[in-house]
């Protein structure tokens, strides 16, 4: 059985990862709608979070996938909702843009 600062700090760690995984979807899709290039200033800002973005994109569905088996498979747990919006989002960027 886990403990109660067990439970309540994988809550924790779910939230982050379900903001970062909002974050990374957000970042792609706005970033291939818009042209970021049009301000030096948008366009340095996109050069500049690009690759920290890019590591997340492959760091966040390996994280979500561990701390969702490690919920027991539950579907209230953000956990599934981070691993699917940021392989969506991969998919899209991939096969739609």
């Amino acid at each position: 059985m886990t403990s109660p600062n067990n439970a309540l700090s994988n809550k924790k760690v779910s939230v982050v990862v379900f903001v970062l995984s909002w974050y990374v979807a957000l970042f792609w899709l706005l970033g291939n709608l818009f042209d970021v290039y049009r301000f030096a200033v948008t366009g340095a800002l996109f050069e500049i979070l690009w690759l920290p973005v890019l590591a997340l994109t492959f760091i966040l569905p390996l994280v979500a996938l561990v701390l969702f088996i490690q919920d027991k498979f539950s579907f209230r747990s953000l956990n599934l909702y981070s691993f699917l919006l940021v392989i969506g989002t991969a998919l899209i960027m991939i096969f739609c843009l």
